[in-house]
């Protein structure tokens, strides 16, 4: 990866975070990127890399301590650890993510299936008006 360090706005920019979001992964300990010497904060592409694996986690509804659970098993494989029970928790989380898919595309149906219904109950209302 690129050792170039961008600031919030463009980080923002790029994932589609507010800047207030952004702030509040670093408030919450999940990235912690650099600062200038006037405090600006600077992030690099793995810092960009993390918030965009915790935007991806988030519409799942993993919680914070989630989060950080699968940003540390990622660092740690990532820098070569080859602890074998770092693979085992990490097959936790992809099954995790393909039960809560399931569930939402299952709500996603409902809701089609919903709508579909209120589309006819507003034709047949017209149709007798």
């Amino acid at each position: 990866m690129s050792d170039r360090r961008v600031q919030i706005g463009e980080v923002a920019e790029r994932l589609g975070l507010s800047l207030r979001t952004i702030r509040h992964y670093e408030e919450v300990g999940l990235i912690v990127p650099e600062r200038t010497s006037g405090g600006f904060r600077l992030y690099s592409e793995t810092d960009i890399a993390r918030l965009a694996l915790i935007k991806r986690m988030k519409p799942l509804g993993f919680s914070l301590e989630e989060m950080r659970d699968l940003l540390e098993i990622s660092d740690r494989i990532a820098a070569g650890d080859d602890d074998p029970t770092l693979v085992s928790r990490l097959a936790l989380f992809e099954r995790a993510v393909a039960d809560r898919a399931d569930r939402l595309r299952e709500q996603l149906a409902m809701a089609r299936e919903f709508a579909e219904q209120l589309r006819r109950q507003r034709q047949k209302a017209g149709a007798s008006a």
